[in-house]
């Protein structure tokens, strides 16, 4: 049972004074009270408190990648193609030991940084020599543990990659620990879902690399009888668009479309390159577009269509992907500089109302709950008692009320701003420490290390 007295919250889209949220041993809202006093029993909030963020898409691995990429080559023209040989380099270093170690770390640093929910995007299947562990779903118990170490809430996405590119071609070399087909990924799903089935912080699902990796067959093979979520790569780069029109003549948005019908169980990664007819198609639908600031600009992908796509009433969430930051404000930060940056103008992706940073932050709070199958992002009967709770002593959160909160953290704020963290009703960062982030990091050293010799 949890008791959490707040001297302000954000209720729906509104702010409430003196709210007791109060959460079951399952870890979901029972009720919401505002304009009451803090009983003695109840632990009371340093400041404001808000639903807790998710993290929709994440490689986990590639954290202890991150600035290793940041070199320039001898190729003038380095892009996501160049970045991903670095990858694919730096994996055939990793086990089991070290997958779990970053994982934990990670997921550690995710809390820390507002973050209580995370979409594992897992393709790392197989040993490195590309040959099954005895149990093929190892790794993926590793992720598994990693979460639990943490406390974070997991929605774990085994990935199907089946081919190098469209048209079902020849996997590479630096492809080999991912491969499967669409039996081994079922049985990998089925692997976790099992270990999981009494924990409520998690929960599966699937993932589809991309349509350069799974062929239309094995996609609908893949996805017949599920209610879970569904997620995929789709149109990142120009490249991808060019590779997709050359084979068949459609892009990749308008191929998905004709190969299913997308609805809520969908979470569309990147969904950079969209025409308006695909950008309107994919809000019509009820999908989500997983948006992941820091990466696209770290790759140079591209700029999705935010003004576009959010008025025709599209859905999103965001996710730190490969973790060159990870931080919520500045992924949705990034969502409206980049807009700025492009038109020339202020404010642009006005959501619910005049506050840029309330919008965003309470749209992206939604659409990775149902990007993570969570009944969540939001504080209300019934949603998952994930909350945050800002740092009200800190000097950018003085004197703000209401949406102003908001706008400070997104736009002014960064991850010292978040102060305490509760996941399913228990506390996992408490006074911007981690209840176990000491051994964790030791482990993590200890991975890099082995890493490096």
């Amino acid at each position: 049972m949890m008791r959490l007295h707040c001297p302000t919250a954000l209720i729906g889209r509104d702010w409430a004074d003196d709210v007791l949220i109060e959460a079951d041993g399952q870890g979901r809202i029972t009720a919401v009270t505002p304009d009451v006093p803090a009983p003695a029993d109840a632990r009371r909030a340093a400041g404001p408190v808000l639903p807790g963020m998710p993290n929709l898409h994440s490689h986990a691995f590639q954290r202890a990648m991150a600035g290793l990429a940041e070199r320039a080559g001898d190729n003038a023209a380095d892009s996501f193609w160049t970045w991903r040989e670095t990858m694919y380099g730096f994996l055939r270093q990793l086990g089991p030991d070290e997958v779990e170690a970053i994982a934990a770390q990670l997921y550690v640093e995710m809390l820390k940084g507002g973050y209580t929910g995370v979409a594992e995007f897992h393709y790392l299947h197989h040993d490195r020599d590309g040959s099954p562990y005895a149990d093929r779903a190892e790794l993926s118990h590793r992720i598994l543990a990693a979460a639990r170490a943490a406390g974070i809430r997991l929605t774990h996405l085994p990935v199907l990659y089946a081919h190098a590119g469209f048209g079902g071609q020849q996997p590479a070399e630096g492809q080999r620990r991912f491969i499967n087909d669409v039996d081994g990924i079922r049985a990998i799903m089925d692997a976790v879902a099992a270990a999981a089935k009494d924990d409520p912080l998690v929960r599966t699902g699937l993932a589809l690399h991309s349509l350069r990796a799974v062929t239309p067959d094995e996609l609908n093979q893949a996805i017949v009888g599920l209610d879970s979520p569904i997620h995929i790569h789709i149109a990142e780069q120009t490249r991808e668009v060019d590779d997709c029109l050359a084979w068949c003549g459609k892009r990749p948005i308008e191929l998905l479309t004709e190969i299913t019908a997308l609805d809520p169980r969908w979470c569309l990664i990147h969904a950079t390159h969209m025409t308006p007819a695909e950008t309107s198609a994919v809000a019509a639908s009820g999908a989500v577009a997983g948006l992941c600031l820091t990466t696209e600009a770290n790759l140079g992908d591209g700029l999705f269509p935010a003004p576009d796509y959010l008025a025709a009433g599209g859905r999103f969430g965001v996710g730190s992907d490969s973790h060159i930051g990870v931080s919520a404000s500045e992924e949705l930060r990034l969502m409206e500089y980049g807009q700025r940056l492009a038109l020339r103008q202020r404010n642009r992706l006005r959501i619910d109302g005049p506050s840029i940073g309330a919008g965003l932050y309470r749209a992206a709070a939604r659409g990775g709950a149902q990007a993570m199958g969570v009944a969540g992002g939001e504080i209300a009967v019934g949603q998952a008692a994930d909350l945050v709770v800002l740092d009200g002593a800190n000097p950018k959160l003085v004197e703000r009320r209401g949406d102003l909160i908001l706008d400070s953290l997104v736009f002014a704020g960064d991850n010292a701003l978040v102060r305490d963290v509760i996941v399913g009703g228990r506390l996992a960062v408490e006074d911007g420490r981690h209840r176990d982030e000491e051994n964790i990091l030791a482990r993590y050293r200890a991975a890099m290390a082995r890493i490096r010799s």
